[in-house]
């Protein structure tokens, strides 16, 4: 096959070099003739030279044109270049699954640009087709998250008509309806907060404040949720002055500690302290004595819609977008955040940012 291959490839060389030296040929006599016609002495051998190489040129361009326009040529051509066009058909249709393998068996040579673009085709189908598929997941998901508590405040709703309902009935149903209205209202800010962090303008306005103070005011905000479950807050927070969006940090702070208060039993301790790694960046630790998780969730958490056990996550009114959020805050500003946990033996998250924060 290779053999065949190579000397397909040798006959249309020969072919070029043969069609160039019949133009240049050609050529030669015309120029010869047209000297000899109007008796052009004067500079002979220059302007011949010149005349000779130009008119080869055109001679061959008006051939190679000619060439192009029989019929077996253009369905040659046509057959070439079909699979690309079909490719870029089904793209531009949705469709990602696309084959440009023919490049690759007609071709053979990596280096080859029309290899280079069959290539580049079909990462991009392929980077389209997870997009794609990532899209879908994420209304299936949302649909589903928002079907949920809309299902059980319909139900709910509709059992209050019953005219035989007990005053205690009553107000357990209008509770129902109340945390589901409450999870979807959080459910829809969430989403909102996601599509503005994503955005090409993401919201972002850095400014030095006290790391210190901020975490004292998160935690202290939260005190009826941990007092509740009799929880031991050991908090260390020396003095740090950091740039970075004060109204975002809010966000991840509140987030990761509501998420170690709901998830540490009654009567257990979650760690707050900040450390100075080095002269340029800090790192924040929140560590507690919780349920844990184990290897597979760990790399899993920061999936949008992501729960390790969703009947859980559902009762605690969550819709696994919480961490989605803080990790791309951390992102927007420069940091990095690390979970390091074991089933039933709690999880410390630290994360670490840069004291003077650039922007994004």
């Amino acid at each position: 096959m290779k053999i065949i291959k190579f000397l397909k490839k040798s006959g249309e060389v020969l072919a070029i070099l043969l069609l160039l030296l019949l133009c240049w040929t050609a050529s030669f006599f015309i120029t010869s003739w047209l000297f000899h016609i109007f008796s052009i002495n004067r500079l002979a051998f220059y302007a011949k030279y010149i005349i000779d190489s130009f008119l080869g040129f055109f001679l061959f361009g008006l051939i190679m044109y000619g060439i192009s326009k029989i019929g077996f040529i253009q369905k040659k051509q046509s057959l070439f270049f079909r699979p690309m066009i079909d490719a870029m058909k089904n793209m531009a249709q949705g469709n990602f699954n696309i084959d440009l393998s023919f490049y690759k068996e007609e071709i053979g040579n990596r280096n080859h640009p029309f290899y280079e673009i069959a290539e580049s085709i079909t990462h991009i189908a392929k980077q389209l087709g997870e997009m794609e598929q990532m899209r879908q997941e994420f209304i299936s998901n949302v649909s589903h998250e928002i079907q949920s508590p809309l299902t059980s405040i319909s139900g709910f709703a509709h059992a209050l008509k019953n005219d035989h309902l007990s005053p205690e009935e009553r107000r357990q149903y209008l509770q129902i309806i109340e945390v589901e209205s409450i999870r979807l209202s959080k459910l829809s800010e969430n989403l909102l907060k996601l599509t503005s962090l994503e955005s090409a303008h993401p919201p972002f306005q850095p400014k030095t404040y006290r790391l210190d103070q901020q975490l004292r005011r998160v935690i202290l905000s939260m005190e009826p949720q941990w007092r509740n479950k009799d929880l031991e807050m050991d908090v260390s927070l020396n003095k740090m002055t950091i740039s970075a969006d004060e109204d975002l940090m809010d966000q991840v702070w509140i987030n990761l500690i509501h998420n170690s208060i709901k998830f540490t039993p009654n009567h257990g301790t979650i760690t707050v302290k900040i450390l100075k790694n080095d002269t340029d960046s800090i790192a924040v630790i929140i560590k507690d004595t919780g349920i844990g998780m184990t290897k597979e969730v760990q790399m899993r958490i920061f999936e949008r819609f992501y729960k390790a056990d969703p009947s859980r996550n559902r009762s605690n009114g969550g819709s696994g977008l919480g961490l989605s959020i803080v990790k791309k805050i951390i992102e927007m500003h420069k940091g990095d955040i690390q979970v390091e946990s074991s089933p039933k033996e709690g999880t410390e998250i630290k994360v670490k940012l840069p004291i003077n924060n650039p922007g994004t």
